[in-house]
């Protein structure tokens, strides 16, 4: 057996993985001709290119989903730890989502006003959450845009501050990168068709750092800081002891909105991070998985906030305000955050997200520990993260140090080919109340069995 701490070698992976190719197109036929089918009316083939951010050959079409399960398109069943990357939080299809939305189907989709529902649906997000005034988009993406917005009117201020390797969906603002040699903020390459230089409004400054946060906030020039509470699309990165207090503190001092996007880290607990640990942030944000995985976000504000926010709309001209879209709030999506708030977002699910997550996580430390390899498990509720690192990362920059997207890709397509999703990007899986000791052992096996092929 080779020295665990030593690399596989490119070769063996390349190997590994040319094989495991092979084996998922023989095992995908009828994928495979939904694909070819698909190439001929979708953009690379897929309704959104992101669909193609998998390691297999071709797409993986899906024929149903339930529980913590998927059945493909050629009726193979897998755990499933990905969960629509976080949308299908509590499983698929949880019942009584499912029966709410089949029953106001019935009673209309959309109507431009709000259901009989929307007054018992606000009192049950200031119960849940506990900020007290709420406003509605139909994902996270929209409601950070509208925050912005927000913020930027009530404060007058024009930046925007970002950590380095955050993630809050498709909003310009936050789509820049760190120059790590001079710390200032650039055009991120990949992002197709940018016209406005939004590094001369937005400032990015490295996780879990208070000195750089101070530094960027003296000034009086940021209308907000938005952040996860932990890095999640980065990699897991949490957040170190007391950075999050300090950090709310140096916000307030010098006049800049804390928001806290929570769309990935709402599995942390009952109402999110900030209710689990304590936080008190001027705005809240969550989208995906808060109404059990129908589009739907929101934003909640403070008391003060919502003073603010109502004084700068009432002196502002008639008109377009920039914030909100017609389908907002409509019907179908109320119906389903009403199920969720009553059903889903409660000790009892989040307690049998922990427990099957306590597993996963005792397993995989096991497995690294016997093997005296040099990779760490890092956890956040009921999220988890498989890191090919020696210790949990404390920044962007940890991350790309020991970046092995060809490790990642191998995992990932292993896996697949046996009956177990991950997220497709890093090791990432989460847990949902669905998700069963019969799942996690099926993830740990195939695991087992990666590590043997790898000859670890």
């Amino acid at each position: 057996m080779p020295s665990p701490s030593a690399p596989v070698s490119a070769e063996r992976l390349a190997a590994l993985q040319a094989a495991e190719r092979e084996r998922f197109l023989a095992e995908h036929p009828r994928s495979r001709v939904l694909a070819e089918r698909s190439a001929a009316h979708y953009l690379f083939g897929v309704p959104l290119h992101w669909m193609r951010d998998w390691p297999n050959p071709v797409t993986l079409f899906v024929r149903s989903a339930h529980g913590a399960e998927l059945t493909c398109a050629d009726g193979h069943g897998y755990a499933d730890f990905c969960l629509g990357d976080t949308g299908a939080m509590f499983g698929h299809s949880p019942a009584p989502v499912a029966r709410a939305i089949a029953e106001q189907a019935a009673h209309g989709l959309t109507c431009m006003l709000p259901t009989e529902a929307a007054a018992g649906v606000g009192e049950r997000l200031a119960q849940c959450f506990g900020l007290p005034f709420w406003q509605l988009a139909l994902s996270a993406s929209d409601a950070n845009r509208f925050v912005l917005r927000w913020a930027r009117a009530v404060t007058g201020r024009p930046q925007l501050l970002v950590f380095d390797g955050c993630y809050h969906g498709a909003v310009d603002d936050t789509l820049v990168d760190r120059d790590p040699a001079t710390g200032s903020t650039v055009r991120r390459p990949s992002v197709l068709g940018a016209v406005h230089d939004h590094p001369d409004f937005t400032r990015v400054i490295p996780f879990n750092d208070l000195t750089a946060l101070e530094r960027a906030l003296a000034d009086g020039q940021v209308a907000a800081l938005l952040a996860e509470p932990a890095l999640t699309n980065f990699g897991l990165v949490p957040p170190e002891p007391g950075f999050w207090p300090a950090a709310q503190a140096l916000c307030r001092r010098y006049g800049t909105l804390l928001v806290l996007d929570e769309t990935h880290t709402l599995s942390s607990g009952v109402g999110g991070h900030a209710r689990a640990h304590g936080l008190a942030p001027d705005v809240w944000v969550a989208g995906k998985a808060v109404a059990g995985g129908v589009p739907c976000a929101l934003y909640g504000v403070t008391a003060d906030l919502a003073a603010r926010m109502q004084a700068v709309k009432q002196a502002a001209p008639e008109g377009h305000s920039g914030i909100g879209t017609t389908l907002t709030a409509n019907a179908l999506a109320m119906a389903a955050l009403d199920a969720a708030l009553q059903h889903l977002h409660t000790p009892a699910s989040y307690a049998a997200m922990n427990r099957v997550a306590d597993a996963l996580e005792a397993g995989l430390t096991e497995r690294l520990r016997a093997r005296a390899l040099p990779w760490t498990v890092t956890r956040l509720g009921a999220r988890l993260e498989l890191q090919f690192m020696p210790e949990t990362p404390r920044n962007a920059d940890d991350v790309r140090r020991h970046a092995q997207p060809a490790l990642e890709a191998s995992l990932h397509l292993f896996l697949l080919n046996r009956g177990v999703l991950l997220t497709p990007f890093h090791g990432m899986m989460l847990c949902s109340p669905a998700t069963s000791p019969a799942h996690v052992d099926r993830l740990l096996n195939a695991f087992d069995d990666w590590l043997a092929a790898l000859g670890l």
